[in-house]
């Protein structure tokens, strides 16, 4: 396709610049929605055709064109009589005939597996679109009530003992390291709210707050109470109260796949197979060899074949997922941990079945509620719509920022442990695996899909590039500018832990005269244009350019168009044009970089850069309108 530039004009995504519903809101049965396809004005296009499948046959439906300064629009209206309607382009041009689906422009005859997805009837938490999330690890952030801080030697578990440390203090390694408490609690994230929200973060996701015996936390021994240590169920009452003030957010972290192997469930089950919760695991051989997440005994498998089990977490009207949605603690949504891996056991595939049951539960009780599954690899499947609203982006984002800054590498639990190259990974196999992820969704969940650089399962971001300060900078640069709802991992803000490997579950710092201070005011610079820019909110999202160091990428609105341009280094990239035409970015346009107040105009269909060093450089075009205030 690289002797076809007009290939590179053509564009679609299901942002409201290409998919417009005439009531201005997000599309329901029956609704009319306008569907347009953009395409260079020099293309040699002869006809477009929409092909869809109502009730499964083919239909190809006439497109009709417009032009403006630009570029030449298509366009068709269509009714939607369906939950889920499939659609793809079929482009004749004087040189043959094309299919355009998520996956780009082609040739070949493909099959549905990569159109175009457009969801009606979804409830989506349409708060999110606007959301800046900050993750906390509860034990780590801020000690705000010392009294309830965990004792030396306070319980037993798995031949070690609990043991309480200084605040800051390095966290020791081994299993040792799960029973090691520094005392932060829901008090000291109260305490904290104003920094938070003086960063410019609006919701927040709390890792695992229900009583149990190691500083994770994802060993639950119950969820109906929030654990003491971190102030019990008023405390959490107390922090919605205080978030609401702020006009804040908060999403809880549950474990549905296992619970703790001290859950009074599991040692009734143990003591006696015939007692009602005896159902909720799976014995091979009573009473000691059952399912366990991954074979680790202390976290015994829930068996969801149990009808009882699903009453009791999700299904039932005083279930676990339902009952901390409501008054007083309102949480807005919930992480699902390891949701890959739910309802699966064996024989048993019954993840989808959970999923969906899980989320009729969750909107019943609040349609905006954010339904968030953790997964590390292709969560396209349960991303249509019936089951998560998003999964944390690992697969689609992370990993691919990870290998283009760093090196690649496959990690699992089992041996070999990682599998690495040292060999630079290609900017083209970071900007095709964002497309393949994104093709392989409806644009209305990678719109919602979870974005983050690191989290309390990984290394931090600034110990993956290895200290690299502009390397760190324009990892954030791709997060707040990437499509999807972006999360920052406390403390990543201030250069929390340096380049050091093991930072990942450090005490945050509370001393600013520790804080990389222009790192953290690069990133509410950054946090600011997030939720106050249209086109980083709402809008869609091309590729501009490709080369061996540099990517560069549009979003873009009716109001607002940005030009991020990400260079991982060394070098600089030397001054010189950047092709914007096949954006449909009219000759005459002037960007202004958002750092340097730098200005460029575009001529000839391109726009003249700047030398631009190792980081990111934005490009935002002049005179055009931002919201007010946040979202």
């Amino acid at each position: 396709m690289s002797d076809l530039p007009y290939l590179a004009s053509i564009h679609h995504d299901g942002s409201w610049r290409y998919v417009r519903t005439a009531a201005g809101r997000d599309p329901r049965l029956g609704d009319e929605v306008t569907i347009r396809l953009r395409i260079g004005l020099d293309a040699p296009i002869e006809r477009v055709l929409l092909r869809t499948c109502p009730d499964g046959e083919q239909q190809l439906t006439e497109m009709l064109p417009s032009e403006d300064r630009a570029c030449r629009w298509w366009q068709i209206t269509l009714r939607l009589t369906m939950p889920v309607t499939g659609y793809r382009f079929l482009i004749l041009a004087n040189d043959g005939a094309w299919w355009y689906n998520g996956a780009g422009p082609q040739r070949h005859c493909p099959t549905d597996a990569e159109d175009f997805r457009l969801l009606a009837d979804t409830a989506a938490p349409t708060w999110v679109r606007a959301s800046v999330f900050y993750q906390i690890f509860p034990d780590r952030f801020a000690d705000g009530d010392p009294s309830n801080n965990v004792r030396d030697g306070e319980w037993a578990y798995r031949d070690f003992r609990s043991s309480a440390r200084g605040w800051g203090q390095p966290p020791t390694t081994g299993c040792q390291a799960m029973l090691e408490f520094y005392g932060g609690d829901l008090q000291g994230i109260a305490q904290k709210l104003d920094y938070l929200s003086g960063l410019g973060v609006n919701a927040l996701y709390l890792n695992p707050i229900f009583t149990a015996y190691t500083n994770h936390r994802y060993d639950v021994v119950d969820y109906g109470n929030v654990d003491p240590h971190l102030g019990g169920n008023a405390a959490l009452a107390e922090l919605r109260t205080r978030l609401a003030e702020r006009d804040m957010r908060y999403i809880l972290d549950i474990v549905p796949n296992h619970c703790g192997f001290l859950h009074p469930w599991f040692l009734a089950a143990q003591a006696d197979p015939a007692v009602p919760a005896a159902e909720f695991f799976t014995f091979r051989q009573h009473t000691d060899d059952f399912e366990a997440w991954l074979g680790v005994k202390s976290l015994p498998k829930l068996n969801y074949r149990s009808a009882r089990l699903r009453e009791t977490i999700y299904a039932g009207p005083d279930a676990v997922f339902r009952r901390w949605l409501r008054p007083p603690h309102a949480a807005d949504g919930w992480r699902i941990d390891v949701a890959n891996m739910l309802g699966r056991q064996g024989a048993d595939q019954l993840g989808t079945e959970v999923a969906q049951g899980i989320r009729r539960a969750v909107k019943e009780e609040n349609s905006e509620a954010y339904l968030l599954g953790e997964h590390f690899f292709d969560a396209s499947a349960q991303l249509q719509g019936d089951c998560w609203d998003a999964a944390m982006n690992y697969a689609g984002f992370s990993q691919p920022v990870w290998y283009w800054l760093s090196r690649f590498g496959v990690n699992q639990h089992g041996e070999p442990r990682s599998v690495t190259s040292d060999a630079a990974w290609p900017t083209a196999a970071l900007a095709d695996t964002w497309q393949a992820y994104r093709a392989a969704i409806p644009w209305q969940i990678a719109r919602q899909q979870f974005n983050l650089l690191g989290s309390h399962d990984t290394r931090r971001i600034l110990a993956t590039v290895g200290g690299d300060a502009a390397r760190n900078r324009l990892a954030a640069g791709l997060l707040f500018t990437y499509v999807g709802v972006p999360c920052v991992y406390y403390g990543d803000e201030i250069g929390l832990g340096g380049a050091d490997e093991a930072a990942t579950r450090l005490c945050m710092t509370w001393d600013a005269a520790a804080w990389d201070a222009e790192l953290r005011a690069f990133y509410r610079k950054l946090i600011h244009l997030r939720r106050t820019s249209p086109a980083l909110i709402e809008g869609g999202f091309q590729i501009l350019a490709i080369e061996e160091d540099t990517l560069a990428y549009l979003r873009d609105t009716d109001e607002e168009r940005i030009i991020v341009v990400a260079n991982r280094g060394p070098a600089a990239r030397p001054a010189g044009p950047l092709p914007v035409a096949h954006g449909a970015i009219a000759d005459g346009t002037e960007f202004t970089e958002l750092f340097s107040g730098r200005r460029a105009r575009v001529e000839g269909g391109c726009l003249p850069l700047p030398e631009v060093a190792a980081g990111v450089a934005l490009w935002r075009a002049s005179g055009q309108r931002t919201h007010s205030g946040s979202a």
